[in-house]
């Protein structure tokens, strides 16, 4: 298993460096002299897109296991119809009014929707548990990961890397420390072979590739590296552990085995989606 992690972790790793830095050329966002007439982060937004099919289908996947029912057409299309707000946004000239209205009317379009969907396909029966299940899953993996287009589109390709590797730091951080020295039980009714100590190496992870990335990019100080990366590497694991919850409510060890060594692709994005809001925020600050 360790040698696909190490295979398929590098073959991603590149994979989507090269995606991103292509991206921020075309844009002009990777010299830090964005052209105005374009959108910014085109490339990652169209990624985002494609992966929230199979991410959806993992989760509503697991919700069946647990005995909840997610409509998979409308969570797919919801939770990409929240993800892109930022991305229009950028287009607006009072970007925040337009994100305003934007999730106001796209959350009502989505009941809306949800509701015509349970009355056509369940009628009545189910109704508060299937609608909540799949609005569930569009906050989760739609309005969360929107935050991620937005700091690529409103921080550039490099505020993006710094925190997508800063969280995976932290990950290889906590899985290393944790194997060697784990003893005490971070939280075990939800993922056993988390520790307190696996926790400290996922801060000590994520301050030192936060502090490597302020050192060559620029793009924030070595004392707000400290901050960003210790912070991003608790929110990190907590998010993790927030997906080992509904793993363990539905009896499930992975998300799925569509990626040899790291299970699904709930499994690789599960701890970039509670820091996402907070990071995008930073980056704003800095």
């Amino acid at each position: 298993m360790l040698k696909q992690r190490l295979i398929f972790g590098t073959l991603m790793t590149a994979a989507f460096v090269g995606l991103i830095l292509l991206d921020g050329r075309l844009d002009g966002s990777l010299s830090g002299t964005p052209v105005q007439e374009k959108p910014q982060g085109t490339l990652f937004l169209i990624l985002l897109c494609i992966l929230a099919v199979p991410a959806q289908m993992e989760l509503a996947a697991l919700a069946r296991s647990g005995g909840q029912k997610i409509f998979l057409p409308e969570a797919v299309i919801g939770s990409i119809l929240v993800a892109v707000g930022f991305y229009w946004a950028n287009l607006s000239e009072i970007p925040e009014r337009f994100l305003l209205y934007y999730f106001l009317f796209s959350l009502f379009f989505i009941f809306a929707g949800l509701f015509l969907a349970q009355l056509l396909r369940e009628g009545v029966i189910g109704t508060l548990k299937n609608c909540s299940a799949t609005l569930f899953s569009i906050l989760y993996l739609g309005f969360l990961s929107s935050f991620v287009v937005g700091i690529r589109v409103s921080s550039g390709p490099w505020a993006l890397l710094a925190f997508i590797f800063t969280i995976k730091s932290s990950d290889t951080g906590a899985y290393a420390i944790g194997k060697l020295f784990g003893t005490h039980k971070l939280a075990p009714m939800v993922s056993p072979k988390k520790t307190w100590e696996g926790l400290a190496g996922a801060v000590f992870g994520g301050v030192l590739c936060a502090y490597l990335f302020s050192m060559f990019s620029g793009i924030m100080s070595p004392l707000q590296s400290v901050f960003f990366g210790a912070v991003s590497a608790v929110l990190g694991q907590m998010s993790d552990l927030c997906e080992s919850m509904l793993k363990r409510d539905a009896s499930q060890k992975d998300a799925s085995a569509s990626i040899p060594g790291f299970g699904g692709i709930l499994d690789v994005i599960d701890s970039l989606l509670l820091p996402a809001p907070l990071a995008y925020l930073f980056f704003l600050w800095v």
